[in-house]
């Protein structure tokens, strides 16, 4: 029978006090360790920032949100090793005062680029093409002057206000593009305006098919903002 004395008691309590600290010490590190790849996971690290700004037709009225072209072009990024994020910026109803009026609210955000269409529902409601322009323009001064890469998305208009005004409606982003050296979309609705297969029964907002037009219509115009970005 062995004899517990008080020496072999205190090298035994030493022992199981040692067991426990180095059992407490894995633990930890392991729970360390699954915290930062949780974090890591939760927090996708983004090359840069995409801001989309416009009307209904970026927010993507009438579809959901992943089948609004805004998510798609950020899918189709991923896709392609560009790991940035787009962010769907669209308010339906937005007229380019509207834009301007959120312009610093935009660049709050740090984006690197900004993606500009918005004009549909000024033209709708008649407004001067001066006015347009002035706003536009003054929203694409700003975005730059904050060190923006601006992608300006052409709108045209169906000629219900007469031909003077659909073309000097026409006129105001490539004019804008010109003198402020941006990137020009020529028309944003190329191949979906006026498609009915592409748009939904109010023959002005596109469809989820519509959508994937716009995105092929809009990639190449962000790929060469990437390119632009030091």
């Amino acid at each position: 029978m062995q004899i517990i004395t008080k020496k072999n008691l205190v090298h035994h309590s030493i022992a199981i006090i040692s067991w426990l600290l180095c059992t407490l010490l894995l633990f930890s590190c392991d729970q360390q360790e699954r915290q930062s790849k949780v974090e890591k996971s939760a927090a996708p690290r983004y090359n840069g920032t995409i801001i989309a700004v416009g009307d209904s037709l970026t927010a993507g009225l009438g579809v959901m949100e992943e089948e609004a072209w805004p998510a798609m072009i950020e899918k189709k990024l991923q896709n392609n090793g560009h790991h940035w994020q787009v962010i769907n910026a669209g308010i339906s109803g937005e007229t380019s005062s509207g834009i301007l009026s959120r312009t610093k609210w935009i660049l709050a955000q740090k984006p690197e680029i900004v993606i500009l269409e918005t004009g549909a529902n000024d033209g709708l409601r008649g407004i001067p093409p001066v006015v347009v322009r002035e706003n536009l323009g003054k929203a694409v001064q700003m975005l730059q002057e904050g060190n923006v890469t601006v992608i300006l998305a052409g709108m045209q208009i169906v000629q219900n206000l007469g031909a003077d005004y659909t073309e000097k409606f026409a006129d105001i982003y490539p004019s804008i593009a010109r003198e402020q050296e941006c990137i020009l979309i020529p028309f944003f609705l190329s191949q979906v305006a006026g498609e009915p297969a592409l748009n939904q029964a109010d023959t002005i907002h596109p469809n989820e098919e519509g959508h994937k037009i716009i995105v092929e219509t809009v990639y190449p115009y962000v790929l060469q903002a990437l390119q632009a970005q030091p």
